[in-house]
């Protein structure tokens, strides 16, 4: 989802870049302040819209059809996660989400194609990576705090630590 959004919003920023460019004043004004604010709007989920960005959103798709085409296929691979199908089910969905998306993010449908055997495996098991990441992180940021330190075993401790499993 994080690279589907950065596509979203590298569009929303040259459509932005056209409507400047744009000679007559006040369409420019209009498409100007159809685009203004509309980042956020752009990148949250449907549900966690409220009022003011949904109506946002709905001119947004009035005076630039790209971004709401957009907009909607974002909506549509996240309602493919959410949606509880088995892993076979989920491939034939991005199947035909890669094949109408692809115009709108080239980069993310080739991520897809390249991971889809992971992707699919969470449809499995519903589980992610994301502990195991956060744990990562966590010990290269210990490892950054203690530069310098060439004790071994205080190393350890300290991650440890970070976890009370250290005695």
């Amino acid at each position: 989802m994080k690279q589907i959004n950065q596509e979203l919003d590298e569009r929303r920023k040259q459509e932005k870049r056209a409507a400047v460019k744009i000679k007559n004043r006040q369409e420019r004004e209009e498409k100007l302040a159809g685009l203004t604010h509309s980042k956020y709007p752009l990148l949250k989920k449907k549900e966690s819209l409220n009022d003011e960005e949904k109506a946002k959103i709905n001119s947004l798709q009035k005076l630039a059809p790209e971004l709401g085409e957009m907009y909607r296929n974002k909506e549509a691979i996240r309602d493919i996660f959410e949606s509880h199908i088995t892993s076979d089910e989920a491939l034939y969905k991005f199947l035909e989400w890669t094949q109408t998306a692809y115009k709108f993010f080239p980069n993310s449908c080739r991520t897809i194609s390249r991971w889809i055997d992971e992707i699919l495996a969470y449809f499995d098991h519903r589980t992610t990576q994301g502990i195991v990441e956060g744990i990562n992180q966590k010990i290269k940021l210990v490892k950054r705090r203690a530069y310098g330190l060439t004790n071994f075993n205080n190393f350890r401790r300290r991650i440890l630590l970070n976890w009370y499993f250290c005695c």
